[in-house]
């Protein structure tokens, strides 16, 4: 594949990384310096047109200013490589550390949530006007109902999981706990809105995505989830995986400085961020993703984030105005 690559030189070392739950990526060192390679194996974001899309936009991007890292030219004109029916991308190395919210300051959190402003508006320009271009139409919040028939479908795994282990146990309890949540609060789940979104997001804004040297970040990674999404919703989703504690708390001061950032960054209201919080909240309280990959598809990658997250969504439901001031004073 380096041949396509007239200037990468001759390969040295190829190392598989570990982190990634849909595709694959590699540290590739030759004789001029280091790469990533990027196998794209999720069927939903992996065929050739879509990576292309995401390729531009990042190309784009940079040009604006946002630290990002576009995927090498090859011989061709091309970023994107055809083998055996896969797709693969080779991008430049960035050295760098990924932070959780732990690790930022108060400032670094104003910083990352002008980060995220910058790339909403970014995409803006780069893309042009979203509504049409996939982007979810009147998108429907989680019917409870629906939500109570997974709950019993998992209940049952978890109680038939032999042998059966402290996580299970767990898993019991959030499942049972997290039904009578949602009884108490079923009327209070959000209206459709009444058109589509039109804003373009990077779909997976998180820690794991985003690279740090020393206390800037240096680069957004992984564009898989481009696409036209509500944007206040990504940024309430992006504090709370950034911003949660291993007790399931969010540490609402950086969130306050952070979605301060944001607001005037992306030039967003008040009331947009008040509605996002209240719809994430609803998405939380009736996702289950983490115990359907344990359960339903045998995958255990997911399990360490799970005490923490199964907790944020009864912590998020008691604190509810304290979370909802904190993304809008």
């Amino acid at each position: 594949m380096l041949r396509r690559y007239p200037d990468a030189g001759d390969p040295l070392t190829c190392e598989p990384l570990d982190q990634g739950l849909l595709n694959h990526g590699y540290r590739v060192s030759t004789t001029r310096g280091s790469y990533f390679l990027k196998h794209h194996l999720d069927d939903s974001t992996g065929d050739r047109a879509t990576i292309v899309r995401q390729h531009r936009a990042t190309q784009r991007l940079q040009s604006l200013g946002v630290p990002v890292a576009p995927p090498v030219v090859d011989s061709d004109g091309d970023t994107v490589t055809e083998i055996g029916g896969r797709c693969y991308a080779l991008h430049p190395w960035v050295d760098g550390l990924h932070r959780a919210g732990a690790q930022l300051t108060l400032a670094q959190s104003l910083r990352l949530g002008a980060l995220l402003g910058a790339v909403h508006t970014g995409l803006e320009q780069v893309m042009g006007a979203g509504a049409g271009a996939g982007g979810r139409s009147g998108h429907a919040s989680p019917d409870p109902a629906d939500t109570f028939a997974v709950i019993d479908e998992l209940l049952a795994a978890a109680r038939g999981r032999r042998p059966r282990d402290a996580f299970d146990e767990l898993a019991e309890h959030r499942l049972l706990e997290r039904r009578t949540l949602l009884e108490q609060h079923a009327g209070r789940r959000p209206p459709t809105p009444d058109g589509p979104a039109t804003g373009w997001v990077h779909g997976d804004f998180h820690p794991l995505n985003v690279l740090y040297r020393g206390a800037d970040p240096v680069a957004i990674l992984d564009w898989d989830r481009l696409g036209v999404q509500p944007r206040a919703e990504e940024a309430v989703r992006a504090a709370a995986i950034f911003f949660v504690l291993p007790a399931g708390e969010l540490e609402l001061g950086k969130v306050r400085a952070y979605a301060r950032a944001y607001r005037r960054a992306a030039g967003a209201g008040a009331d947009e961020l008040a509605a996002a919080v209240h719809r994430v909240w609803w998405e939380r309280l009736n996702d289950f993703w983490m115990l359907h990959w344990r359960y339903c598809l045998n995958d255990r990658r997911a399990d360490p984030q799970f005490p923490a997250v199964s907790a944020l969504a009864v912590w998020w439901t008691r604190e509810y105005e304290a979370v909802r001031d904190a993304f809008t004073e």
